[in-house]
């Protein structure tokens, strides 16, 4: 695995930190038993997941490899 380039592209790093920002603003509203600010967290990950394939789309993922098939 540590070959690899799997997850340090800045699309991957951005989802990542937004999705996470979005698990904490969740989290804190679940203690505060507020049932919309933790639905607002939700809407910030999944904004983190939309925002890395977006970027993904822009060229700032990890490319896509060409494999070979014999037959």
């Amino acid at each position: 695995m540590s070959g690899s380039s799997h997850g340090h592209t800045p699309a991957a790093w951005t989802g990542v930190i937004i999705a996470f920002i979005g698990f904490c603003v969740s989290g804190a509203f679940v203690v505060m038993a507020k049932p919309v600010g933790f639905w607002a967290g939700m809407v910030i990950v999944l904004l983190g997941g939309v925002v890395g394939m977006i970027m993904r789309a822009m060229g700032m993922g990890q490319p896509k490899t060409q494999t070979q098939t014999q037959g």
